[in-house]
């Protein structure tokens, strides 16, 4: 694989070398720390630094096998979704092969807890995990760049500027996710590049040209290089998002000056913060993959839109908000009958959707007022989605907890 080296994950190869690189850097340690002991690792960071070190080499120490090191990780990776969330459930995941490649194309609100908890689900479930796709930003910082190609991330290089250049960056990709996919891994990659921090998932008709160029190359037809591939559309849905209130600010922010900048270590800090915050019920749905697919990369955008509205699970937080918003032409309706028309939602007691409404005041109530619309958008706008989306596919089944 010589000829992606430049963007791929960490082989076997690498692992043990990668290890011991992270046991050395303070930098590292000091982030592993904030995990485990956040008051004892600002009081006493040496002490702290050096009992981290040491339960690392216990625990990790002698690995040379990705496979194994994300085996040694669930127990930890368990321990996380259950701290920071009340349930996690699914749908869609009986109807997929574990013997199957696919390419999961998912909506996108968390950095890392989107794939983490695609792949937690899928490790359960007797399934490889993916190779995930992560923006060449996160690299910046060097530990979570040794952290992410250690666990199948491979870069997606963004800000290129020149058409040549850009071109030959989509074809490395385009060519690493076909082989990916060719010899049996399963890839994650977001339907767009960035967050969707105002709540509406919507697929850039560009990733689905960058999936397609490689196999262009080899002669194949638009709609049998797209059903080649697998594509599976991933809906994940939070009930809350640990980082709402930085999304509210950064998108009033652009909408009164045009521009936001990013101040340094802000991606680190929502990194830690959409992994160790409260994100209640988190729900992921994973469709069918994609059969018959339609001849252009915008219909196939278009398709894999209404596929996901469809079958995001709509929280009761998601309903207060749309409801305090009045958003939809049919904000008229009742809380009832537009309950009625979402397919994928479950049904809420009013005592839940009081709560719902509380905890929405409470967090409008910590930020600046301005920012207030903004909250409210991506909580209400997945509904909105909803409401939007004709001949939805109902989820399959009911949703099987974990």
């Amino acid at each position: 694989m010589q000829e992606f080296d430049a963007i791929r994950p960490y082989s076997d190869e690498e692992t043990e070398e990668a290890i011991q690189r992270l046991l050395g850097d303070a930098e590292f340690l000091d982030l592993i720390a904030r995990f485990k002991s956040p008051t004892l690792s600002r009081w006493l960071p040496g002490l702290i630094r050096g009992r981290v070190r040491n339960w690392l080499r216990d625990t990790f120490g002698g690995l040379t096998r990705i496979d194994d090191i994300q085996a040694r990780l669930y127990e930890h990776v368990e321990q996380l979704v259950d701290h920071t969330t009340t349930r996690v459930t699914h749908t869609g995941l009986d109807k997929l092969d574990p013997n199957t490649p696919y390419l999961f194309l998912s909506n996108h609100r968390d950095i890392v807890f989107d794939p983490l908890v695609v792949n937690y689900l899928l490790f359960r479930h007797g399934f490889a995990t993916t190779r995930i796709a992560i923006g060449d930003n996160l690299l910046q910082n060097r530990v979570f760049a040794e952290l992410m190609r250690m666990n199948k991330s491979f870069v997606v290089r963004r800000n290129v500027s020149s058409p040549r250049e850009m071109r030959d960056t989509f074809l490395t990709l385009s060519s690493f996710i076909s082989h990916s996919i060719e010899t049996g891994h399963s890839v994650w990659i977001a339907q767009r590049e960035g967050r969707a921090k105002d709540g509406l998932d919507l697929t850039d008709p560009a990733i689905i040209k960058m999936f397609y160029m490689s196999l262009k190359k080899q002669g194949l037809a638009f709609n049998d290089a797209m059903d080649r591939l697998r594509i599976v559309p991933v809906s994940i849905a939070y009930e809350y998002d640990p980082c709402d209130t930085d999304k509210a600010r950064e998108l009033e922010t652009r909408a009164r000056t045009g521009d936001y900048t990013k101040q340094p270590g802000e991606d680190t800090d929502q990194i830690i913060k959409g992994l160790t915050g409260f994100k209640g019920h988190v729900h992921v749905h994973f469709s069918d993959p994609i059969k018959d697919a339609p001849e252009t990369p915008r219909e196939l955008a278009a398709r894999i839109d209404t596929d996901m509205h469809a079958n995001y699970h709509l929280h009761a937080s998601n309903l207060a908000a749309y409801e305090l918003r009045s958003q939809h032409p049919d904000s008229h309706n009742s809380l009832r009958e537009t309950t009625d028309t979402l397919v994928t939602a479950e049904t809420w007691s009013p005592a839940e959707l009081d709560a719902a409404e509380q905890e929405l005041s409470r967090r409008l109530n910590s930020c600046d007022e301005p920012f207030h619309s903004y909250l409210l958008d991506m909580y209400a706008n997945p509904v909105t989605s909803a409401l939007n989306t004709r001949e939805p596919e109902p989820a399959t089944g009911p949703a099987t907890q974990d």
